[in-house]
């Protein structure tokens, strides 16, 4: 019997230990041969590449597929609520940590940074921003990862309104239902290259960063990555540990690895989204709830983000002497970090809308803008990390409440194609 239980343990945990040695093994030869690491670089993109190829087409299957299945109007505005709810209050209790931290460790303390004027910076028009992260102009412009948000919200509605009319449309939602299986299949299969993939990654990814992370900016990582480690433990455990007790932490924590080494890799939320959604399925998260969370947390659920918008917007006041304190302070702070957090791409760099949003409704000088963009590059790996694995979190949460605290012990997803 022992054996049999190592044997079991061994092909659960294989993937996630031959993951994690790949990852060492690319981390260890960035920081031997540091920018020479960059030549390995196109080994990482290929991995990503594949992922950006198939996440359009996956998620128009899976979120269609989900709402058409399901009869009960009812439940899918249930499922939408509560997940903008749980984003944004997960959100403000991010804002407000980092809030916390701050004022225990000014980022900007000692630092010293020769401002350079940037008179490239636009102003941003948070109306028509808000417009185009939500529609596109033509047809032909959804079937791009640039426009997520229009994609997810047609693919809604194309869902409801095949389930609308009932058995006429069963054929439409029956292929929806193959295609979506056949997509996580290829996932499934494009995995079998994470480890070469991620491993490249990693390498370019400390052999570019470890410089950086020395300088100016040192001071600013050193509040920001550790904060990013406990939030990952600390706030995920109480947040799994409300979703399903201490079976629901046990279980996030089993099964989130693939997504949080993937997310901090790529620095992209949208090509994690593939493993992200075989991972809630592990996880027991039902179909229609994962389908439609999982997307839609990629471009609007971004806990990391809240907690790098904080560390940006002090550090901005330190930089130039303006107490960062008082009440009204902290509120217009806490909404901008959750505003600039929900139009935020999910694509690597996305976080430029986030970071303009701040210099311009704080009216910071231009030359502010590459100051927080220098910044926001060197935190968008944990970030990332956490605005991903946060969303399998919120499916979680969502999850108890529709279905009720003994979700896990359901099996919800036992009858679904492997």
């Amino acid at each position: 019997m022992p054996d049999v239980n190592r044997k079991n343990m061994w092909q659960y945990y294989r993937f996630p230990i031959i993951l994690l040695s790949s990852i060492i093994l690319g981390s260890i030869i960035g920081l031997i041969i540091g920018e020479k690491a960059a030549v390995l670089k196109p080994l990482g993109d290929v991995f990503l590449n594949i992922m950006f190829t198939i996440v359009v087409p996956l998620v128009f299957v899976t979120i269609s597929s989900a709402v058409s299945n399901i009869v009960d109007m009812k439940r899918l505005g249930r499922i939408i609520g509560y997940m903008l709810l749980i984003f944004i209050i997960t959100g403000i209790i991010a804002s407000i940590i980092m809030i916390v931290t701050v004022n225990l460790v000014p980022p900007a303390e000692g630092v010293s940074i020769q401002v350079e004027a940037n008179d490239d910076i636009k102003s941003l028009n948070t109306a028509d921003q808000i417009v185009k992260a939500i529609t596109v102009t033509d047809f032909p412009e959804l079937i791009s990862r640039q426009n997520m948000l229009p994609l997810i919200i047609f693919s809604i509605f194309l869902g409801a309104c095949i389930s609308l009319l009932g058995e006429r449309a069963k054929p439409i939602s029956n292929l929806l239902n193959i295609l979506s299986d056949v997509f996580l299949k290829m996932v499934s299969l494009i995995m079998y290259y994470a480890p070469i993939g991620l491993g490249a990654y990693f390498a370019a990814l400390v052999g570019e960063f470890g410089p950086e992370l020395l300088g100016s900016y040192a001071r600013a990582m050193a509040v920001y990555y550790p904060i990013t480690i406990l939030y990952f433990f600390i706030a995920f455990f109480f947040y799994t540990y409300f979703a399903s007790g201490m079976e629901g932490v046990k279980t996030f924590f089993k099964n989130i690895f693939p997504a949080a080494v993937t997310s901090l890799a790529t620095q992209s939320s949208i090509a994690t989204i593939p493993v992200s959604l075989s991972v809630a399925k592990r996880v027991g998260v039902p179909k229609d709830i994962r389908d439609i969370i999982i997307p839609i947390g990629a471009t609007a659920h971004m806990d990391g983000s809240c907690l790098s918008a904080i560390l940006k917007i002090s550090f901005l006041f330190g930089l130039y002497n303006t107490p960062f304190e008082g009440i009204g302070t902290y509120i217009t702070a806490i909404i901008i970090s959750v505003l600039s957090g929900v139009v935020m791409s999910g694509v690597p760099g996305g976080g430029l809308i986030g970071e303009m949003l701040i210099v311009n409704l704080y009216g910071f000088p231009p030359e502010a803008f590459p100051i927080i963009a220098t910044i926001g590059y060197l935190v968008d790996p944990p970030a990332t990390m956490i605005n991903v694995t946060g969303d399998t979190v919120a499916a979680m949460v969502v999850t108890r409440i529709i279905e009720g605290k003994d979700w896990i012990a359901k099996k919800l997803t036992a009858g679904e194609v492997e």
